[in-house]
């Protein structure tokens, strides 16, 4: 599945990284959210490509983003 974060509209709450550290970290340079470089698509930090066994969690972080910066695609 494809995950895309606006960063722009990131607020940096942490919910994606509490959610699913797995596939969510904190970016020490701005603080906003961005993709474990495993799973980034041409090293972008928005955007990654994730396996289907992190589905839920992805999921998850998604919906509880408060600002609905969180895109995942099938």
């Amino acid at each position: 599945m494809k995950v895309t974060i606006n960063r722009g509209a990131c607020i940096d709450c942490g919910v994606c990284y509490a959610d699913c550290p797995d596939v969510f970290e904190e970016d020490n340079a701005d603080s906003t959210s961005q993709i474990v470089e495993a799973y980034r698509i041409g090293g972008d930090p928005a955007v990654g490509q994730v396996p289907d066994a992190l589905a839920k969690c992805v999921r998850s972080a998604a919906d509880g983003c408060p600002v609905e910066a969180i895109r995942v695609e099938e």
